[in-house]
């Protein structure tokens, strides 16, 4: 049976100027880094597709053009069948989009936040107490209802903003690293919870750099490097003959000598 495409990349483009500091850190002397370079893929419904690749590698700034906190150079995607270009409104509407670089406000408590957000998203009252009562309960929440983020420890904090992000119920869910810097507790909550979107029929786009999250998550996987898709097949094809790690690790060898030994990890 045919798989129904619910997310469709196509040349997505994005360039970034550097500032003085940031070329001496990175070595480099062009003023324009080119972060995602062309970049094509799709993701089918109710698939768990991973974007992987090393830190510099242009992930977190094509979820960020797929989420439409960013506009990109040229290229564009479909969403549901909304362009990030034409349509960001609705693309918002239609995803949640969790990074390990949201920020929750200090002063706050987890309660208010997530009726703040559920009123932004316009979830009615009573589908709103029921959904935080099932989520907070889910994650542990409950107890730590109004304490304010100041107070709550990291994982409290990434499982907080993760039921945030999930108020309106997307059906497609973009998860950024989704379990950096979590204990080993927090992270294995985090991956059951994914199994069980997947399960409910959502479809979910994480990028990470860690080859067991994948390995026991993902449908399919793309590794990306220097912002260009270099291999997108399924993780079945992709560890056919040998692990995800060396598979990955044969890639990168093969990219670097292609490359002159030029491959960003900044």
């Amino acid at each position: 049976m045919e798989q129904e495409t619910i997310l469709k990349v196509e040349n997505l483009s994005k360039t970034f100027r550097l500032s003085r500091k940031q070329q001496r850190l990175q070595k480099v002397k062009e003023r324009q880094k080119k972060a995602v370079s062309n970049l094509s893929f799709s993701a089918y419904k109710g698939e768990i597709f991973g974007l992987l690749g090393p830190n510099g590698a242009g992930k977190t700034t094509t979820l960020r053009m797929l989420a439409t906190l960013i506009r990109p150079d040229s290229g564009d995607a479909q969403v549901d069948g909304a362009s990030i270009m034409k349509q960001p409104e609705l693309v918002r509407s239609k995803i949640g989009f969790l990074t390990s670089e949201l920020k929750l406000e200090n002063f706050f408590t987890p309660n208010y936040l997530f009726d703040f957000f559920s009123s932004l998203y316009g979830v009615e009252a009573e589908v709103r107490e029921e959904r935080k009562r099932r989520m907070f309960s889910r994650f542990g929440i409950d107890e730590f209802a109004e304490v304010k983020v100041a107070n709550l420890s990291t994982g409290m904090k990434q499982k907080t903003s993760l039921v945030i992000s999930l108020v309106h119920d997307p059906d497609i869910i973009i998860f950024d690293e989704p379990t950096n810097g979590l204990d080993v507790i927090t992270a294995r909550t985090v991956t059951d919870f994914l199994k069980e979107l997947k399960q409910e029929g959502k479809t979910i786009l994480l990028s990470t750099h860690i080859f067991d999250l994948v390995e026991k998550l993902c449908d399919r996987v793309g590794i990306i490097m220097d912002g260009q898709m270099i291999v997108c097949d399924s993780l079945a094809a992709l560890t056919e003959e040998e692990s995800l790690e060396d598979k990955f690790f044969r890639i990168y060898q093969g990219e670097l000598a292609g490359k002159g030994g030029q491959i960003s990890e900044k």
